[in-house]
């Protein structure tokens, strides 16, 4: 059964203020696919202060946004399963006034979409009861690690601008490569280029038309067949470490957009079928008070290492 939603006349306050029209939006129509929300900014459904604009336009205070009617599924769409609840309890690494910092497992996605009912801050927010929080950055759904929750529209606009100030805010992962790695610790400068078509899929690639990027790899440990290594970021693209690894020959272990078939076969047969990159450490200073936090890794890292060491 579905429900024709009521045209609504929206004002922004300043929980919202300078938020993207298009997460705007996706914050209001909960349950309403991204595809949807984008063909009615395409098609002028959506109005601010009567006029069109764009997915990226930031929405300021007292603007008017109209949304038109919409069919909305007649279930509730806020209710995540019991197991999703159960397995974000225990993640929690940090938290103040301003944020939060979640141990995000691997295989869970960081919000809703296409075929994705629940994400971590769907969840977050059903288990605090608090819809203002907000996803300060995003991590793969297959990567696990530090994921940064602001608690307020003040601290998310404060922690954007670090992120986008790439050095300020140290960003730490941990991986494990396919392959023994070469020559020690080697930074990696190579630009790459998004959503670059690569039989038929769209994949990030090394080209000198893309933006610059930069990663510093460091082995810290050698298997017969695979590394478990350390990577500083010095930018933040997307699947930079992957990437850059997969560039070196040295493709991140279980990666199977970038990955090597072959050794991550090797690796299922194990008994392992995850991705193994980690965000590790993140440390940054935010009103006047300096952040270090580090998510460890969980007990399936050891398992394979171990099994790792006795493969030939």
């Amino acid at each position: 059964m579905t429900s024709l939603q009521q045209v609504k006349i929206l004002t922004i306050t300043a929980r919202h203020h300078d938020q993207r029209l298009d997460n705007f939006l996706l914050s209001q129509l909960k349950g309403v696919p991204k595809s949807r929300i984008y063909k009615l900014l395409r098609s002028g459904q959506v109005r601010v202060n009567k006029g069109r604009k764009k997915p990226n336009y930031r929405v300021q205070l007292d603007d008017q946004v109209r949304i038109p009617p919409i069919r909305m599924e007649e279930k509730n769409l806020d209710e995540a399963p019991p197991y999703l609840l159960d397995k974000l309890k225990h993640c929690l690494l940090f938290e103040d006034e301003h944020l939060l910092v979640l141990n995000k497992p691997a295989g869970l996605a960081v919000h809703s979409g296409s075929n994705i009912a629940f994400g971590v801050i769907e969840i977050l927010r059903q288990l605090r009861g608090n819809t203002d929080l907000e996803l300060v950055h995003r991590l793969d759904r297959d990567t696990s690690g530090c994921l940064i929750i602001a608690k307020s529209r003040l601290a998310l606009n404060a922690l954007h601008t670090l992120f986008r100030e790439d050095d300020g805010l140290q960003k730490i992962y941990r991986c494990i490569l396919a392959g023994r790695w070469q020559g020690g610790e080697k930074m990696i400068d190579a630009p790459l280029l998004k959503n670059t078509l690569h039989g038929g899929e769209r994949m990030v690639m090394v080209d000198e038309q893309g933006k610059s990027a930069k990663s510093l790899f460091t082995p810290l440990d050698y298997f017969p067949n695979a590394t478990f290594a350390e990577v500083k970021l010095f930018t933040g693209r997307t699947h930079q470490i992957r990437v850059h690894a997969a560039h070196q020959q040295h493709p991140v272990a279980g990666d199977k957009k970038y990955g090597d078939e072959r050794f991550n076969k090797q690796i299922k047969k194990l008994g392992f079928k995850r991705m193994y990159l980690h965000a590790y450490r993140l440390s940054f200073r935010l009103n006047n008070q300096d952040y270090n936090i580090t998510a460890p890794l969980d007990s399936d890292w050891q398992k394979l290492q171990e099994k790792l060491n006795h493969e030939q």
